[in-house]
């Protein structure tokens, strides 16, 4: 006897009386993430970038907010990808709902930093660079009119 991997259905597919959560892979329970300070210095940016310095880690942006996102998966969550402490499960999980979960695999972020060289190439885009130098090419002279 083999056992066949459950195929994912379309969220509109479900019957009603069945339980999203039992086909889903459980990321809510895979990471949880926390609202930090917009970055708005050089400083702070290298805060963001010892962030990443730690392992499990990355920092998104969703609609102009800025959130460290950390990886690692709930001690209640059991191979089933079901909560084994549901019933005493803590507020948060009560309050969190399928409605606007990531079941589908179609999120993507604003802005997403999984290494701490892409915030220090993204800090050095935004104050122009490294020695005080423009990261932009020179504007180019204007051709000639030829006539």
């Amino acid at each position: 006897m083999t056992n066949s991997p459950r195929i994912k259905p379309r969220r509109r597919d479900l019957d009603p009386s069945e339980m999203l959560c039992e086909y889903c892979t459980a990321k809510c329970c895979r990471y949880f993430a926390l609202p930090i300070e917009t970055p708005e210095t050089a400083e702070d940016f290298a805060f963001i970038r010892w962030y990443l310095f730690h392992g499990q880690a990355s920092v998104f942006t969703e609609d102009e907010d800025w959130y460290l996102l950390v990886h690692t998966i709930c001690k209640h969550l059991q191979e089933d990808n079901l909560c084994g402490a549901y019933e005493t499960r803590p507020q948060i999980c009560r309050d969190y709902t399928t409605n606007d979960c990531e079941y589908e695999d179609e999120w993507t972020y604003d802005r997403y930093f999984e290494i701490s060289e892409q915030v220090e190439e993204y800090s050095d885009a935004i104050f122009s660079g490294r020695n005080g130098e423009s990261i932009r090419s020179r504007k180019p002279a204007l051709l000639p009119i030829v006539g």
